[in-house]
C-alpha cells in the first residue's frame, strides 16, 4: 500500500509570494557594453592660497623694506636696530634654506635621499669665490694680479679653469653650469643603472668625500686647505660696506622667495605629479608608460643648480669658502634641515633650516661642546616622534583644534 504524498495548497503559496516557476539554470550573459567611464582629474589649484599670498607679501616686505630700514637707518643704540652680525647671520641661513628647499624637491617629492648636495653648494661657492679673488687685484699681500696662494706656491700664470673668472657675466653662467653639468653626468649614470635607496645615498656620500679630498690638494688651483678668503670687492664695489651687505641680504631673500614659488609651481604641475608617483611606486610608473630616468635626472639637475646658486650667495656674505663645505657632515646637515622642518611641504625645509641653524648659532657660543650631541638627538627625535617634521606637527594640531 503506497503512502500518499501530502497535498500542497498552491493558492496559499501564491498568496505568500512564493514563486512556483521551475528553476531552470540560465547561461550567464555578459553585461551590455556601456560607454567607458570618464576619469575626472583634480583641477589645478592656485599657486598659493589667500593666506599663503598674505604670508608671502609679508616676507617680501620684511626682506626688502623692514630689514634695510632697521639696519641702515635705525641708530645702533636703538633697541630696534638690526646689527650687521644679524644681517650676515640671517643671510647665511637663507642660503641654507635654499639648499634645504632643493633637498625637499629631490627627497621629499621624488624619494631620493642625497647625502652629497654639499658638493653642489660648494661648487657654486667656489665659482663665486674665484671671481671675488680676481676682484682683489693688486690689493693682495703680494701685490700681484695672481691670487696670493698662487704667488705663495710660485705659480706664474692662472690655470685654464680660471679663464672666465674675471667676468661677472661668465661667473653667473658658471654658477649654474658647473653644478648642473656635474649633477647631470653623475645622475645620468646613477639613474641609468637604477641605483636607488640606501645605495644611492652611499654613492652620493662617496662623491662628496672624493670631491673634498680633491679640493684639499694645492695643485688643483682652489686654494688647498685654506680655500678662498680676504675678499675686497664685487663689481668693483667694496664688499664690506653696510649697503653692500644689505644688498646681498635682499638678493638672497628674493632668490629664496623666487625659488619657493618656482618649486610650488613645479610640484603642482604634471611633472611634479609624476615625480610624486615615482616616489610612491616607481615600478607602476614604468608600467604606465613613463620613463623615470628623464624625470629623476631633470629634478636632480634642478636641485643641484639651486644649491649652486645658494653657495654663490653664501660666499660673499660669509667671506670664505674652503673644502670644509664639501664635508660629508655638511651634506647630512642639509638632509637634517629638511627632515626637521617637514619633507614634501616646501615651507618645512625652510623652517627647519632656520630652526637648526638658529640653535647652532646659539649653542656653539653658549655650549659648544654639546652642539653635536644636540644635532644628533634632534635628528633621532624627529625621525622617531615627528616623521612629518615641525610643519606636520603644526598641521596636525590645527586639525585637532578645528575638530
Amino acid at each position: 500500500m503506497s503512502t500518499p504524498f501530502p497535498t500542497i495548497n498552491e493558492s496559499l503559496l501564491v498568496e505568500q509570494g512564493t514563486d512556483l516557476t521551475p528553476k531552470v539554470p540560465v547561461q550567464a550573459r555578459p553585461p551590455a557594453p556601456s560607454s567607458p567611464a570618464r576619469v575626472e582629474l583634480l583641477g589645478k589649484g592656485p599657486l598659493l592660497t589667500r593666506s599663503g599670498w598674505s604670508a608671502f607679501v609679508i616676507a617680501l616686505i620684511v626682506i626688502c623694506a623692514l630689514a634695510p630700514v632697521l639696519n641702515l637707518w635705525v641708530p645702533e643704540g636703538n633697541a630696534l636696530h638690526l646689527s650687521t652680525y644679524a644681517v650676515a647671520l640671517l643671510g647665511k641661513i637663507m642660503c641654507y634654506a635654499i639648499a634645504a628647499l632643493a633637498m625637499d624637491l629631490i627627497w621629499g617629492y621624488t624619494g631620493i635621499l642625497s647625502l652629497g648636495h654639499g658638493v653642489f653648494f660648494a661648487l657654486g661657492g667656489y665659482v663665486m669665490g674665484m671671481y671675488l679673488m680676481r676682484q682683489i687685484g693688486l690689493e693682495g699681500n703680494y701685490k700681484s694680479n695672481l691670487p696670493d696662494f698662487m704667488v705663495f706656491l710660485d705659480w706664474k700664470e692662472l690655470p685654464w679653469h680660471w679663464t672666465f673668472s674675471d667676468s661677472f657675466v661668465g661667473t653667473l653662467f658658471l654658477i649654474v653650469a658647473v653644478p648642473g653639468v656635474v649633477a647631470f653626468v653623475f645622475g645620468y649614470f646613477a639613474f641609468r643603472s637604477r641605483i636607488k635607496g640606501v645605495y644611492f645615498s652611499i654613492i652620493t656620500q662617496a662623491m662628496t668625500f672624493a670631491a673634498m679630498l680633491l679640493f684639499f690638494r694645492n695643485e688643483t688651483g682652489f686654494g688647498g686647505n685654506n680655500g678662498f678668503t680676504d675678499f675686497k670687492r664685487i663689481l668693483d664695489i667694496p664688499i664690506a660696506t653696510p649697503a653692500m651687505r644689505m644688498t646681498l641680504f635682499v638678493m638672497t631673500g628674493l632668490t629664496l622667495l623666487g625659488f619657493f614659488l618656482f618649486a610650488k609651481w613645479l610640484v603642482g604641475s604634471k611633472f611634479g605629479r609624476v615625480l610624486q608617483a615615482i616616489r610612491d611606486a616607481e615600478t607602476r610608473v614604468m608600467f604606465s608608460g613613463y620613463s623615470p630616468l628623464g624625470y629623476k635626472l631633470t629634478i636632480w639637475v634642478i636641485s643641484a643648480v639651486m644649491c649652486g646658486v645658494a653657495g654663490a650667495l653664501y660666499v660673499p656674505q660669509v667671506g670664505i669658502i674652503n673644502p670644509g663645505e664639501m664635508s660629508p657632515a655638511s651634506s647630512i646637515e642639509i638632509a637634517i634641515w629638511a627632515a626637521v622642518g617637514g619633507r614634501a611641504s616646501l615651507i618645512g625645509p625652510i623652517v627647519g633650516a632656520f630652526i637648526v641653524n638658529g640653535a647652532k648659532s646659539w649653542l656653539t657660543v653658549a655650549y659648544p661642546e654639546f652642539w653635536l650631541y644636540f644635532l644628533g638627538a634632534l635628528f633621532i627625535g624627529v625621525t622617531l616622534f615627528l616623521p612629518n617634521g615641525v610643519v606636520g606637527l603644526v598641521k596636525k594640531l590645527r586639525k585637532e583644534g578645528e575638530q
